[in-house]
């Protein structure tokens, strides 16, 4: 159940999170400077940002899956859970990367990621035990 629950805000928040992302790259919508990471509008942070929209999306779309998969009662939802949640921790792992080698240790953005990092850690251990999670 927490699993599930985790899974369903964290996918639906990423997506949300880049569909937010491309209406301000598209001019749609303006967020005020101190709410964005820093340097945001710097074109090596906005690459680095952006470099994160593939993994996020796959991670996404495939715990939705696996959500979706889990209910119809297909046991492959397991492969695409173990898939979800270890990108899931990938994306977050890069990001507190990125943020340690610069020294920045803003809470806002490592609380997320740390979030991203940590969460899926115990289900994918249960699912690698081959566990009911």
């Amino acid at each position: 159940m927490l699993r599930r629950r985790l899974m369903l805000f964290t996918d639906i928040g990423m997506l949300l999170y880049w569909f937010i992302t491309a209406a301000m790259a598209l001019g749609l919508l303006n967020i005020p400077g101190e709410w964005l990471l820093k340097d945001y509008y710097d074109p090596r942070v906005v690459a680095w940002n952006w470099s994160f929209f593939p993994i996020d999306i796959l991670f996404s779309v495939t715990g939705l899956a696996a959500l979706r998969m889990e209910r119809a009662g297909n046991p492959n939802w397991r492969i695409m859970a173990t898939i979800s949640l270890t990108l899931t921790v990938c994306a977050g792992l890069m990001a507190i990367a990125y943020w340690a080698i610069l020294a920045d240790f803003d809470p806002s953005w490592w609380v997320p990621n740390l979030f991203l990092m940590l969460w899926p850690l115990p289900f994918l251990y249960q699912l690698a035990r081959g566990r009911s999670i």
